[in-house]
């Protein structure tokens, strides 16, 4: 194993534990934010919605992080496809999401 192929093989393995890191942020962000999004919604917050799509926002942005991540490893055009295609989607659920933020935080005041 010469020293480009150890290098690279050491980059590869980076990225992939933090790819899963990101992902494991990116839920527990998600998870947090619908259960609080829950007790407030039961306690009758006013600031339920706004609260919940900020958290879900958050959430998503940790997740395309680890989308982008991915992007650094994979080989093949299908690979990257299969990525660009999740991190539009993402991208898009995140614009909404924020479009929807600046709703509420419009209609609060």
């Amino acid at each position: 194993m010469n020293l480009i192929e150890m290098l690279d093989w050491l980059l590869e393995n980076i990225v992939e534990i933090f790819i899963v890191v990101f992902e494991l942020i990116g839920v527990g962000i998600i998870v947090a934010s619908g259960v609080r999004g829950f007790w407030e919604y039961v306690r009758r917050k006013p600031q339920t919605k706004l609260n919940l799509a900020q958290g879900l926002a958050m959430g998503l942005e940790f997740k395309m992080g680890s989308e982008i991540l991915r992007t650094v490893v994979v080989r093949g055009w299908t690979e990257i496809a299969t990525v660009a295609g999740i991190i539009a989607l993402r991208a898009a659920l995140t614009f909404l999401i924020h479009w929807e933020i600046k709703q509420e935080q419009e209609k609060e005041e």
